[in-house]
């Protein structure tokens, strides 16, 4: 007995029936494949395999020595830098796209395409007869560019609109990068008088005020101003006066780098997420108003608890972002990452390196506090070794610094995924938070999980991977059931995603491209999940594997696969056939569930 429950730790318990071999598996999904996989296409003789492909490191010759003598880390060591890429030999000038009265303003020097006859004839053909902006918004800002231009364009090549659907609110996403406010950022000619007049009381060596003190009487600040004086300027808000958010007892969608995209979040919204928060944002990145770094600052309007995620590591950069994103971006509260595992963003001081530096946390802290009217969050970890915790001995100074919530991952940054979270610990930290909220997050799957999560301490739930892998989990969560969710249901949800997508990205073929990249990236992770049908214990754990297993019908066997070429054959279903200049590699190849 002893044996056979050794034999299946780290492997999900499947129904006999459902089982396969790693053969049999990819000669099922080859049968039922409409086209050649990419393998055989490039006459490539090497049988697919279930797992993502081991990481190779190419190294020159010349470079053998150094590489000895430096060794490589990092799960990432071997992805190439990939530049985007442009799928379309010759793109159509927006003077046309646009269909604006004047002329070219390059003239014969335009480097795009004038000629709309030779533009239709190299365009990639059209994905379908429903163009998902225009029948949101009534017209395509894409217009014969567009992959599903034949929707909306006259005979006459003119772009249309439905007036009934223009006439409503097309203002659904916000959080945009004003081009005044990016043109000051970029000459440095923004001004931040509160980050100003917080950093020279540091510089002075005075302590900072603490949060509940009375600032009614304060002086006017040192710095220049033109025109009227009003109360703002002179009277702070208390902490009691600022916007205040009810995190208690809610579902929080972790900010997830690369997956946790805006078209994303509106998908785990729809199944019932409470809170959700944009990916990590460089403050650096953010005050130089690069506008990709702006972008993870979106905000949908059906997110009605929002708040966006800062990384950095100085006092200085910290305060004068939070102050920018105070005056400029709606949000309803903002969080310091001090989380990030990742040695980029470790080896600089930021992420998990803000909690071994105590002091330069705690300026970070009461600084950014300082000139926000909405509540700081702060997302940390356990500690930085595997066993050295000191997040018990943290948790009780950030509530002297004015924390309003703390989110607790339950490991280290050395261990990564390779172990369960320690909800123990997590309850021991909620007791001494009180009465500042306190979530946890770590290995939620199911609603199982949650229920024994809701019996510690936390005041709340954050979910990450677990919403990767099984969005729906926010409503078996708050309906305490497990959900037997079919392939057909699955395919509909990521339906939902890619014209989301196309909404977000555009509907043009860089669009459609870039919203495929983001689609497969996801897959790399929704293909963990088991169908509650197939397992013979309920529920999966979320460090478990898989073996090879096929599903009720073609497309959940499909949607199992590990292998990349059949995540791309999804896409192709929900998004047309690649481009022939089309790579993908994930970037999450994590070694651990």
């Amino acid at each position: 007995m002893e044996s056979a429950v050794e034999q299946q730790r780290g492997t999900a318990l499947i129904k006999e029936q459902f089982l396969t071999t790693k053969d049999k598996f990819h000669e099922f999904l080859a049968s039922g494949r409409p086209r050649p996989s990419r393998d055989e296409a490039d006459g490539d003789s090497e049988e697919p395999s279930g797992e993502p492909e081991k990481k190779k490191v190419k190294l020159d010759r010349e470079d053998d020595e150094k590489q000895k003598k430096k060794k490589m880390r990092g799960q990432n060591k071997s992805r190439p830098h990939i530049k985007p890429q442009s799928y379309e030999e010759r793109r159509l000038c927006p003077s046309i796209v646009q269909e604006r009265d004047t002329k070219c303003f390059y003239g014969d020097k335009c480097r795009f395409l004038h000629d709309v006859s030779e533009y239709l004839s190299s365009k990639a053909q059209d994905l379908g007869d429903q163009c998902p902006l225009f029948n949101s918004f009534g017209w395509c800002q894409y217009g014969l560019t567009c992959r599903f231009s034949k929707a909306h364009t006259s005979p006459e090549l003119k772009n249309l609109r439905n007036q009934d659907v223009c006439g409503r609110s097309t203002d659904t996403v916000t959080n945009l990068l004003d081009k005044d406010l990016q043109r000051r950022l970029r000459k440095k000619q923004e001004r931040f008088p509160g980050a100003e007049a917080f950093l020279k009381s540091v510089g002075r060596g005075e302590k900072p005020a603490a949060p509940g003190a009375d600032t009614a009487d304060a002086a006017v600040p040192p710095v220049k101003t033109l025109g009227p004086i009003t109360d703002a300027d002179i009277i702070k808000l208390r902490p009691s006066e600022k916007k205040q958010v009810d995190f208690r007892d809610k579902l929080y969608l972790a900010p997830l780098t690369t997956c946790g995209n805006l078209p994303f979040r509106r998908v785990c919204k729809r199944f019932g997420a409470d809170i959700t928060c944009g990916e990590m944002a460089m403050c650096t990145n953010l005050l130089q108003g690069q506008t990709s770094e702006w972008a993870l600052l979106k905000r949908h309007a059906s997110e009605d608890v929002f708040g966006v995620q800062l990384e950095g590591c100085f006092p200085d950069t910290m305060t004068r972002c939070a102050e920018l994103l105070n005056q400029y971006v709606d949000v309803d509260f903002v969080d310091i990452n001090s989380g990030c595992p990742i040695d980029l963003v470790y080896k600089k001081g930021g992420g998990c390196g803000l909690m071994t530096r105590t002091s330069k946390f705690e300026q970070i802290v009461r600084g950014m506090t300082s000139v926000l009217d909405v509540p700081l969050t702060v997302k940390i970890r356990t500690g930085v070794q595997q066993n050295c915790n000191i997040a018990h001995k943290l948790i009780p100074e950030m509530k002297k610094w004015g924390v309003s919530l703390v989110t607790l991952h339950g490991r280290s940054r050395e261990q990564r995924y390779t172990k369960s979270a320690d909800w123990e610990y997590i309850d021991t930290c909620s007791k001494l938070a009180a009465p500042v909220p306190l979530f946890g997050n770590g290995d939620i799957l199911s609603y199982e999980d949650a229920m024994k999560a809701r019996e510690t301490g936390v005041s709340g739930i954050m979910v990450a991977r677990g919403a990767l892998i099984k969005p729906w989990l926010f409503t078996e969560i708050k309906e305490n059931r497990h959900w037997d969710i079919s392939s057909g249901e699955r395919l509909d949800i990521l339906r939902d995603f890619t014209n989301y997508g196309l909404e977000h990205w555009g509907s043009d073929t860089q669009g459609v491209e870039k919203t495929r990249n983001f689609l497969l990236e996801w897959l790399s992770f929704l293909c963990r999940y088991i169908p509650v049908g197939l397992l013979e214990r309920v529920p999966q754990k979320i460090n478990e594997r898989p073996p090879f297993y096929l599903g009720r019908d073609y497309m959940e066997s499909l949607m199992a696969s590990q292998h990349v070429d059949d995540w791309i054959h999804i896409s192709e279903m929900l998004l047309g056939p690649v481009p022939k200049n089309f790579s993908f590699l994930p970037k999450h190849k994590a070694n651990a569930y």
